[in-house]
Order: C-alpha cells, then structure tokens, then sequence
C-alpha cells in the first residue's frame, strides 16, 4: 500500500461513515463503510501483527447495513435487526473464546503458569501496574483469571437479562484495568460490546428537548385491528320489564 492508498482510505472511511449514520441510503453506504474498513484492517494486519480486538467490530460493519433503514428513538423492532444484533453479539463472544482456545493451542497451561503479564509490565506497565506486581503471585492468579474468564463467556447467553446486564458490566470492567495497568485499548471491540446495551433508551434528544422545557415528540401510535376484549354482556336486570 502506497501513502496515497492510505490517505485515500482513511479520508473516505471518515467521510462515508458520517454520511451513513444519518441513516440515508443505509445499504450502499454502510457497505460501503464495511469495505473501506477491510481494506483499512488488509493494510494494518499485512506485516505479521493482528489485533483480535478489531473482529467483532468488522462484523458488526458487515451485518448492519441488512438491518433496515431506522432513525434515533425508533422503537420498531424487526427480525432483521435483532438478527444483526445477535451476530454482533456472538462475534464478540468468540473474541473472548477463540483467545481462550489460541493460549492453550501456542502456550498451553504454560501460559497461565508463565510470565506473560509480568512482560507486559515491563514493556509498557503504568505506575499502578508496577503496584500490583509487587504483590506475591497476583499475577499468576490474574492469568488463570483471565482464562477463565474468557473460557466462560459464553455463558453470558444463557444468563437472565439482569446477570447479563452485570456480566457484560464485568467485560468492560475488564478492559478498564487492562488500559489503566498495561495501556492495552480495546476500543473497536467496546463499540460493538454495545450490542448487549438496551441503547433504544439512551435518548439523547428526549434529555435537550427536556432541557430546553419542549415536549418530547409523540411516541406513534399503532391503530388497533380488533378489540383487546370481547364487549361485556349486558346486564339482564337492566332489560328486565318492571
């Protein structure tokens, strides 16, 4: 890849991803966008070097466009956008597995018995993890953790809406100490870690329009097709001669 390629990408992935999240078009430009960025990841990912961390948000790339044109506060569901939310979902899962299953393919229980974040300190640890690694055997008990952790995320699909809600809590959690300690990002896998979010009620606008003392906007109304319940029957006494 030539720097003109490069720039040529990185300005048009830009351009076209703000056009597509006004929803226009949603088909050609979100596809768009979804092949823009592969071939961003084709140039990043072609010297030896690939960050697991960019899977699920190229998924999410690919799948969205199928989900129908939607604008902010539309509460329409559809089979096509729940479908795009689940394989987001599940790429994301596979992430965490698939990790899981390439440390004991390479390293085996070596990897958890090994030194692997005491490395990572020392390469490029922050001040609170040089803390953390003054504590005997922590970091030998976080690399079991950690496998554990990414053995059983699967898990989070068979779990009540609440536990999953906390789990999913626990994910992000973990990326929080990940950054503050070995300034790991896992950004793109954090945009598309949102799939699980109940994001149809973050409404931004609703807030300002309270702010701003305006109503908010009519919630539509769907015209009724048949009664919710038969009509009562009339009372006999009523129609009853005196």
């Amino acid at each position: 890849p030539t720097p003109a390629l490069v720039g040529v990408v990185f300005w048009a992935l830009l351009v076209t991803a703000l056009l597509a999240a006004t929803g226009r078009a949603h088909r050609l430009l979100g596809w768009t966008v979804f092949a823009l960025y592969f071939e961003w990841m084709i140039v990043a990912m072609s010297y030896g070097k690939v960050d697991h961390d960019r899977f699920a948000l190229l998924v999410a790339l690919a799948v969205l466009p199928t989900a129908g044109r939607a604008r902010h506060g539309d509460p329409t569901r559809t089979e096509a956008g729940g479908w795009a939310l689940r394989v987001t979902q599940i790429s994301v899962i596979c992430t965490y597995f698939l990790a899981a299953w390439a440390k004991f393919r390479f390293g085996g229980l070596d990897w958890a018995n090994g030194s692997v974040l005491a490395r990572a300190i020392i390469r490029r640890g922050t001040d609170l993890a040089d803390l953390i690694a003054q504590v005997p055997h922590l970091l030998i008990v976080a690399q079991f953790g950690i496998l554990a952790f990414e053995l059983l995320s699967p898990l989070v699909f068979v779990l009540p809406a609440r536990w999953r809600t906390m789990t999913v809590g626990f994910f992000y959690s973990f990326h929080l100490v990940t950054i503050a300690t070995i300034t790991i990002s896992f950004a793109p896998h954090l945009v598309a870690m949102t799939s699980f979010l109940a994001l149809e009620k973050v409404r931004p606008v609703v807030f300002v329009r309270r702010l701003l003392g305006r109503p908010p906007p009519a919630a539509p109304t769907v015209p009724a097709t048949a009664p919710l319940s038969p009509a009562p029957a009339p009372d006999p006494s009523s129609t009853a001669p005196a």
